[in-house]
């Protein structure tokens, strides 16, 4: 689809969730956008609040929102709200209720991000009636039909922003429509029941209508396919938004947004970010540190992700934090400065953050905070009354600096491949999330951010990196890779044996297809890759702490599972401290593998030891790549770009102190020279190979 509308850097905001802001304020805070470098505003066009009574519609509001856009130059994507049910809906369609799985409807209740009814809290975003049934279908697919006809070819248009925050709540859909959908799917899948009782377990089914979801969440082939289908199931109705609105405009602009949840989310509440991305032109993510915290590596995991996840698509952070944040529960008890009350200097680092890790677009959550409900005072850049303040003077000048013509070379330069690749298997998440219910304990999500962060607190570029896509890098590490389908399985073993380093923590597909356990271990032939066969496996996580092993004369702490190997061709790298035999490394065909027998990433995720982040430095110098950017100051960080024009640095100070650092680029590079400055603050400094950047500021310097 045409993206020649799109412009330069969207700057924007969302700002029109009915009923805030107040109208009388309309025209004059359109202006002020317009003057303050704002191009883009996004509205929640929400089906609760616009089809009143079934078929009579009421478009006055949004009509003005539109219209007001193209007199001020602004362009609008449409956020379609069907999850938003009608009340009129929810009493007709009272038998198509999502249900939970303890048999609880979800029920319609009043908006947290917006003061009006039709919300399903807690329900994630699928709304409180069920897709899977026809009724409901249709009469939101009128709603969507309705609304795409209304503002085609309107001058304001850019496109449309499609299920909000791509989720689901962990415990839907128990209705019946859904039931009759997962058993028409199961059919399709296994194609008689001789054929699912097999691979079930259960032989006493007599009709497919015997067959009910899983009662419990438990490490049984049934969760897998439950698990399975919600997926297919809730990104089938993703996909027939998209088509609903194209087979009226056919030429519109598909966007979408999810919350950077597929660490650890993927599995139980859908945050599949590669799958949402694959079906949108553009893709993003609500990133918001008074709720995820307002670490450094936070920060740019969150865009880190996004960035995997879109393979090279734009994308945005569609919903940065512009304000403070009071009384939600994900706050309290932190302190001011962990993101609670954003400062001007923060909303500089949020945002270069973003670009520096690759983002191509910047919207707050709202343009002015909401005047009611539980998120009165919420977020926005500008005052309660719309008036500007020093958050929104900050925007200002980060949106009018993005979007002049001598930053377009800047933003068309593209952050580089990174230096590791952070492996993602989806079904090690599955199985991990049926083997610890409600992620108790959560070793899946340390192990995958400890390892994230034992390289980000090393300077080390760390991307994130589906399965999939192992191709895009000749250098992986697996932080929990505890099931492997064997085509998975495969699939890294001819990658190893075509040349690839692969750094893998325990148990790496230690269950198999089903989630079966190989008799074998490592198991699926990867005994072989790894040059070992294991000796004992202890499966204790709530102890997981006690667990050291050596390497390179550091006492490493473990985590999660222990596997201990004997050697089956590979050379030993360390052992534990009882003795038994830790690392392995090994050659497969033209590629290297070390296999290490716990996981030191859930180690660091909870100590910050200096042991752990010495060992993750030792083992990416184990491979023998040399990372993009070194700084001699590990408080800052570093983002390589490059595009046809050349290379773009960006470095971060996220401190609250001046820092000084010196900058290496590897070798490949040749020798270090600054050309033109395109952001720093009055008093930074750049000389030879040497920086300084004021607290919470950043430097943006292309490479000559």
């Amino acid at each position: 689809m045409p993206t020649d509308k799109v412009p330069q850097i969207p700057f924007g905001a969302v700002y029109f969730r009915k009923s805030n802001p107040p109208p009388e304020d309309w025209q004059r805070d359109y202006r002020t956008a317009a003057e303050d470098g704002l191009n883009i505003f996004r509205h929640w066009f929400m089906w609760s609040v616009i089809e009143r009574r079934p078929g009579v519609y009421d478009w006055d509001d949004y009509d003005r929102q539109m219209d007001l856009a193209a007199e001020n130059g602004l362009k609008t994507i449409i956020a379609e709200l069907t999850h938003t049910v009608p009340d009129w809906a929810y009493r007709k369609f009272a038998h198509a209720r999502q249900r939970r799985m303890d048999g609880r409807p979800l029920t319609s209740n009043m908006g947290v991000s917006a003061a009006v009814g039709g919300f399903a809290n807690n329900g994630g975003g699928a709304g409180a009636l069920s897709m899977n049934c026809p009724e409901v279908k249709a009469a939101a697919g009128a709603f969507l039909t309705a609304l795409a006809t209304r503002y085609k070819g309107h001058p304001a248009l850019l496109g449309y922003d499609v299920w909000n925050e791509v989720n689901y709540a962990a415990d839907v859909d128990y209705s019946d429509p859904a039931k009759a959908a997962y058993r028409e799917w199961l059919q399709r899948k296994y194609g008689d029941l001789e054929t699912l009782a097999q691979a079930w377990h259960r032989y006493s089914y007599a009709e497919w209508e015997d067959i009910e979801p899983p009662a419990e969440i438990a490490p049984y082939p049934e969760g897998l396919d439950w698990i399975e289908f919600r997926r297919d199931n809730f990104y089938g109705q993703m996909q027939w938004r998209i088509d609903t609105i194209r087979a009226v405009d056919p030429q519109c602009l598909i966007a979408a947004h999810g919350i950077a949840g597929a660490i650890p989310n993927m599995a139980a509440n859908g945050c599949d970010d590669w799958l949402a991305a694959s079906k949108v032109e553009i893709y993003g993510m609500t990133w918001v540190p008074a709720r995820k915290g307002n670490q450094p590596w936070r920060n740019f995991y969150g865009a880190d992700m996004t960035r995997a996840a879109a393979r090279g698509k734009p994308f945005w952070h569609a919903e940065r934090q512009g304000g403070p944040l009071w009384l939600q529960p994900q706050v309290l008890g932190r302190d001011k400065e962990d993101g609670r009350v954003a400062e001007p200097e923060d909303i500089r680092v949020w945002t270069m953050t973003s670009f520096a890790a690759g983002v191509t677009g910047v919207l707050n959550l709202r343009w002015r905070p909401l005047l009611d409900g539980p998120l009165f005072g919420a977020f926005g850049s500008y005052a309660m009354d719309g008036s500007r303040t020093p958050r929104s003077d900050m925007a200002s000048a980060i949106a009018k600096w993005a979007n002049a013509p001598e930053r377009k070379d800047v933003f068309a330069a593209r952050p580089v491949r990174g230096d590791i690749g952070l492996l993602v298997v989806p079904e090690a998440q599955a199985w991990d999330l049926l083997l610890n219910h409600r992620h108790c304990p959560e070793t899946y999500a340390e192990a995958m951010w400890g390892a994230y962060r034992g390289f980000f607190d090393n300077g080390i570029q760390a991307d994130w990196l589906h399965i999939d896509d192992i191709d895009a890098h000749d250098t992986i590490y697996a932080p929990y890779p505890i099931m492997l389908t064997a085509a998975h399985a495969e699939r890294l073993a001819r990658w190893v044996e075509a040349g690839g380093t692969l750094i893998s923590e325990a148990c790496i597909g230690y269950f198999g297809d089903r989630g079966k356990v190989g008799i074998v271990q490592p198991n699926h032939g990867l005994d072989r890759v790894f040059g070992v066969r294991e000796h004992e496996v202890e499966f204790m996580p709530d102890i997981g702490d006690r667990i050291r092993f050596d390497y390179d004369g550091h006492s490493v702490t473990g985590g999660g599972f222990l596997q201990s190997y004997t050697l089956a061709g590979g050379t030993e790298r360390g052992r534990f401290a009882d003795g038994r035999l830790a690392m392995v490394e090994h050659t497969h065909g033209r590629g290297r593998t070390l296999l290490v027998g716990t996981h030191p990433g859930v180690g660091y995720f909870r100590t910050s030891g200096e042991a752990n982040r010495s060992y993750f430095a030792g083992v990416f110098a184990w491979t023998g790549r040399e990372q993009h950017v070194r700084l001699s100051n590990g408080a800052l960080q570093a983002r390589l770009h490059d595009g046809e024009s050349g290379k773009v640095l960006w470095v971060v100070n996220p401190t609250r102190e001046t820092q000084r650092s010196a900058v290496t680029l590897a070798g490949r590079y040749g020798t270090l020279r600054f050309g033109e400055t395109h952001w720093a603050a009055e008093n930074a400094r750049i000389k030879d190979d040497e920086m300084v950047l004021p607290p919470r500021d950043v430097l943006v310097v292309r490479l000559a």
